[in-house]
């Protein structure tokens, strides 16, 4: 190899094309690269941030996949690591649309709420309510008791004084999501008015 120019750089590698192979992969190629790498750990951080996230929201309580992908995009986590992750958590069994809609039927059904008050809440939640089979069991004597015990919570158990009042009575039930045959029912069932 003969010997370099004093104040000359030596030359750098090359390939067998004759390319600098340095360079190739250097500073563009290598920055890009390095871009790219810490690009995917910052979308794996995010992924796992959300992740923990949904867990901690589920501790609490049962959330709807919808209510859930809502929360984590409110967050400012991206659509496609939002749906990934809650799609992850419901294979694993920790999120379940069904077991929230359980949960929110018998809480609503404990508070006195009617069949019709309790489907348009469900709805926001992204449920279906026809499929849930705690409402598809109740018949119309277990509403009927329902909208009795409601409404003597309420009221009391003495029968309406008068028009007015049973008119009061019949609107509370249907704002609590009961029927109008139903609450008709309920006070036909007391008396309707005292005389």
């Amino acid at each position: 190899m003969p010997a370099q120019p004093s104040g000359t750089q030596p030359c750098r590698e090359t390939d067998q094309e004759g390319t600098n192979s340095k360079s190739i992969g250097g500073k563009n190629g290598g920055a890009e690269e390095g871009r790219e790498e810490a690009q995917w750990q910052d979308r794996e951080k995010l992924a796992d941030a959300a992740k923990e996230q949904a867990i901690r929201l589920l501790a609490r309580r049962d959330h709807s996949r919808l209510e859930l992908q809502r929360k984590l995009a409110q967050r400012g986590y991206p659509a496609d690591i939002v749906e990934a992750t809650v799609a992850h958590l419901a294979n694993q069994g920790l999120q379940s649309d069904q077991r929230f809609a359980e949960s929110f039927v018998r809480s609503a059904l404990n508070r006195g709420h009617g069949e019709r008050k309790i489907r348009a809440g469900l709805r926001p939640h992204g449920i279906d309510d026809r499929s849930i089979t705690a409402l598809q069991d109740m018949d119309d004597e277990q509403w009927l008791r329902l909208a009795t015990k409601a409404a003597h919570k309420r009221f009391g158990e003495s029968p309406p004084k008068n028009d007015a009042e049973l008119a009061k009575r019949g609107r509370f039930l249907v704002n609590r999501g009961f029927h109008c045959g139903l609450a008709l029912r309920v006070f036909a069932a007391t008396g309707a008015v005292e005389d």
